[in-house]
């Protein structure tokens, strides 16, 4: 009897082993994921906070491509492996949904940029545009206009100040917001037009935060694209930005947000 009776023994056991790590699988969380996101650079330092909260929030994992918007979204036509898209404006995430890019309806505005006039120097700026109507002024520094929605800003700005005809000659250009920051943090520009995002946190220098009835608010969207449609990180993150905690963040690097 000793044999049948440890034979029926092991097979319940084994049953039960099967049952249980049936209704553990069922009971796990899904798989974690990763997901290949193309951000606006003056969205950086905002952007990492955000995929580390967003890691340790749901276990999925984001990687990053910064770039000015124009640059990104000439990567993203050309098939670029991107699943997500946070642009510095609403055209180019609009213009992905019309031209079969983008997921139809995931389009949102996460943040609204902000403008600044910024130096090294603490006494080059006196939280006025007077700076810019220096004869001494040697260079201004900007983004690609063409491609850098806070570099078409900038122009909007000083032609609203009707100083762009004496200003031009003495624009330098990045090819991001990243580089134009640069441009200014090593003093090869005495002054430059940047993203306050890039600045807040630095208590040194001097700033003129521009008003936003000078140039045409910099509404920044997100949109799902299509090769992440299928994607549970991608979409994960797209709703992961609208979360309270990610807003706090954004708001942190001084953006501001829509309902």
């Amino acid at each position: 009897m000793k044999g049948p009776i440890m034979t029926f023994r092991l097979t319940a056991l084994r049953a039960g082993s099967a049952a249980f790590l049936a209704a553990l699988a069922l009971s796990a969380p899904a798989r974690a994921a990763d997901t290949i996101a193309a951000v606006a650079a003056n969205f950086t330092d905002a952007a990492t906070e955000i995929g580390a909260a967003f890691e340790a929030a749901t276990g999925h994992h984001v990687t990053y491509s910064f770039g000015s918007t124009g640059q990104l979204y000439t990567q993203i036509t050309q098939d670029a492996p991107f699943e997500v898209f946070l642009a510095a404006d609403q055209a180019r995430p609009e213009k992905a949904e019309a031209e079969g890019l983008a997921v139809p309806g995931s389009r949102f505005t996460y943040a609204v940029g902000k403008l600044v006039l910024f130096s090294t120097d603490p006494e080059a700026i006196d939280d006025s545009p007077a700076a810019l109507k220096d004869p001494d002024l040697t260079h201004v520094a900007i983004a690609n206009p063409e491609t850098a929605p806070y570099g078409a800003a900038a122009v909007e700005t000083m032609k609203a100040l009707g100083l762009y005809g004496t200003l031009e000659p003495r624009i330098v250009q990045g090819k991001s917001i990243s580089q134009t920051h640069q441009f200014v943090a090593t003093g090869n520009a005495p002054v430059g037009f940047v993203a306050l995002s890039q600045v807040i946190a630095d208590d040194t220098g001097s700033r003129w935060l521009v008003p936003q009835d000078l140039y045409t608010p910099i509404r920044q969207d997100a949109v799902l694209l299509t090769k992440g449609a299928d994607s549970e990180a991608a979409k994960a993150y797209v709703e992961f930005l609208k979360s309270p905690e990610a807003l706090a963040i954004i708001g942190k690097y001084g953006y501001g947000t829509e309902d």
